[in-house]
């Protein structure tokens, strides 16, 4: 059987109806062998009302049990077992164990009380009977009687296996669905966390440059600027410490962030920004990638955070086409407009093959974005392959 096959068959025993189709399809076809086959009223009521109970199994588990009994009932009020019965009796020990009505082994003994039951209801008919040679109970070949019972025993210890197997399957499954989703979620936390901590790094060391240049020139102040007062001194001072002061909070705080980190060239490195870009495609074509830069308007000069996460969204955009996409050709857009930065990054891949998902690289470049006020969406593009845009207004 195909896999299409398989998962329309398993669609269709999840369907809500199929209890009730398989139920009315095997009352029917009880009501059909007690018209070719008759018997006692007795006999007739449990085939039914084994067969017709199946139709609440899946609503209401418990039924199963009336379903056993009345087939068992039916059983031993004749000779001969029904089809629709044998059906049915299976059919209520897998419901039984499928949902754990009670423990298996509950099940099973009185399952086998039941089956022993029967056999012993069909003894005491036997004996009755004058042309049947019944061996007494305790004597030689008496033990053959109880084959009945032995079968019966067997047959509903697997098919309470069986249900109980599968219930213990897809509890497996759920647990490991579940899992697997508390750990991309912890995944995504993580990402976001690092991606966060990477950006604080990144402002400090930007701001820390500022403020340094505001303590420096604040200082340097009292010393060049001719004429000043008393006052215009003090203030002037008073600038450069606090200056000072915010650069020790600074440098702690990056302690904090950096624990457990090596310190390195790509922390002390000057920070990127959008006039990079050029060096950025030809690191992507180096590797193999097709990449093409497009500026629109007028390029001005922006914050200095700005342009590290303008960059940052479209190196991780490369990144992604060059993972998901190789060789596709890639345009980046850069649109300067009077209130906000425009970015338009796309390729002509084979695009997604899945609904996309909030993976790391996606969560930190709409983290980036976020900083600023800005927003991203990142999805399939218009004309195929992957789209990522975004506006960082100013």
């Amino acid at each position: 059987m195909s896999s299409s096959a398989r998962r329309r068959l398993r669609a269709w025993i999840a369907a809500p109806s199929y209890p009730w189709i398989t139920g009315g399809a095997l009352t029917a076809c009880a009501v059909v062998e007690l018209f070719a086959y008759p018997g006692s009223v007795t006999i007739a009521v449990g085939v039914l009302l084994s067969a017709a109970s199946l139709m609440w199994r899946r609503s209401c588990p418990p039924v199963a049990v009336l379903t056993v009994a009345a087939g068992l009932v039916a059983f031993a009020a004749g000779s001969s077992l029904y089809i629709c019965t044998i059906v049915s009796g299976l059919a209520g020990f897998y419901t039984l164990g499928r949902h754990r009505v009670h423990h298996p082994a509950i099940l099973l003994a009185g399952g086998v009380l039941g089956s022993l039951a029967v056999n012993l209801a069909h003894i005491a008919d036997w004996s009755r009977q004058d042309d049947l040679p019944v061996p007494a109970l305790g004597g030689p070949g008496s033990l053959g009687l109880f084959a009945e019972a032995f079968v019966l025993s067997v047959v509903l210890l697997g098919a309470v296996s069986m249900g109980d197997a599968v219930r213990a399957r897809e509890e497996t499954r759920r647990e490991r669905a579940l899992a697997q989703d508390q750990l991309i979620a912890m995944e995504r936390q993580q990402a976001a966390e690092a991606e966060r901590a990477a950006i604080a790094r990144e402002l400090h060391d930007i701001v820390s440059h500022s403020v340094s240049m505001i303590a420096v020139q604040a200082e340097s102040a009292t010393y060049t600027t001719p004429g000043l007062t008393p006052e215009a001194r003090d203030g002037f001072q008073h600038i450069a410490s606090t200056a000072r002061s915010s650069m020790a909070e600074l440098r702690r705080l990056l302690g904090v962030l950096r624990t457990g980190q090596q310190d390195g060239p790509a922390l002390t490195a000057p920070q990127p920004s959008l006039a990079h870009l050029p060096e950025l495609l030809d690191q992507h074509r180096a590797v193999g990638g097709d990449a093409e830069l497009e500026i629109t308007g007028a390029q001005v000069a922006l914050p200095a955070a700005w342009e590290l996460s303008a960059y940052r969204i479209v190196q991780e955009a490369l990144t992604n086409a060059r993972k998901h996409a190789p060789g596709a050709r890639t345009v980046v857009r850069i649109d300067y407009g009077a209130d906000r930065l425009g970015l338009r990054i796309g390729d002509d891949g084979p695009g997604p093959a899945a609904p996309v998902l909030a993976g790391h690289g996606l969560t930190g470049m709409r983290e980036r974005a976020a900083l600023v006020g800005g927003r991203l969406s990142a999805g399939p593009g218009p004309d195929g392959g992957f789209l990522v845009e975004g506006e960082l207004p100013w």
